[in-house]
């Protein structure tokens, strides 16, 4: 780059080098996707369009960004977890953050004729982003673990809530009132085989991305996937 009188102005650059040896996550989130949903007539309590799309766009950032090790979606979020030796971009938060975004809400347009073939988007979908490190496997491991946990919950409250809309007539403020005064028992209600419809795990199998519906929680899947906490990485 030529010199100039004008280049101290990249003194101004605040440095976001994340710090060396921890894992990076980028999670995003969508923004307004209750509305976004509502909009695209969502299937409720669970769309498998619209996680099958999420799950895509993740596979497209993994195939992009070949330091991304898993990526653990939910929902309308993704996390995506770079490898704790990664230099990619010299370890600058902001890449890490725009480039995951940009490249997931640009797949999420480009990849949603694909999956919702009889409903026209409306509107672009935005998707907003953080960067956070964590210092050892464990917490690394932790953080999976709450989002699983997360997921867990959310699922459970809204099959249980659509099921008392759609199964038993009660409106949604009559269906949130009775969640909020009772503790509904699941055999009041003919609940999904499928509880965990909104998780989504993308991990690599010989470098390509591939999808699983598992459980981060216990030791079984990071016994079967080794490499992903190994030294290597």
């Amino acid at each position: 780059m030529a010199k100039s009188k004008f280049e101290y102005v990249r003194d101004f650059e605040a440095d976001d080098t994340c710090l060396p040896h921890c894992w990076v996550v980028v999670r995003l989130d969508g923004r307004n996707f209750h509305r976004f949903a509502e909009k695209h007539s969502f299937a409720k309590p669970n769309d498998s369009r619209a996680l099958q799309l999420m799950t895509k766009c993740a596979q497209t950032v993994m195939e992009e960004l070949e330091d991304i090790v898993i990526a653990y979606g939910q929902s309308d979020e993704y996390s995506f977890v770079f490898r704790r030796k990664s230099n990619w971009f010299k370890r600058r938060a902001s890449k890490f953050m725009t480039l995951v975004a940009s490249q997931f809400a640009s797949s999420y347009v480009f990849y949603w004729r694909d999956y919702f073939a009889d409903q026209p988007l409306l509107y672009p979908p935005g998707f907003d982003g953080r960067v956070v490190l964590y210092p050892s496997n464990q917490t690394l491991k932790d953080y999976l673990s709450w989002r699983q946990a997360d997921c867990h919950i959310n699922n459970l409250y809204n099959t249980v809530f659509w099921a008392l809309i759609q199964q038993s007539g009660l409106t949604p403020v009559q269906a949130q009132e009775r969640l909020k005064v009772d503790e509904v028992r699941t055999q009041e209600v003919r609940l999904p085989a499928e509880m965990e419809g909104e998780r989504m795990t993308v991990t690599r199998t010989r470098a390509r991305p591939v999808p699983l519906y598992c459980d981060l929680i216990g030791d079984a899947f990071w016994k079967e996937h080794p490499d992903i906490l190994s030294g290597d990485n």
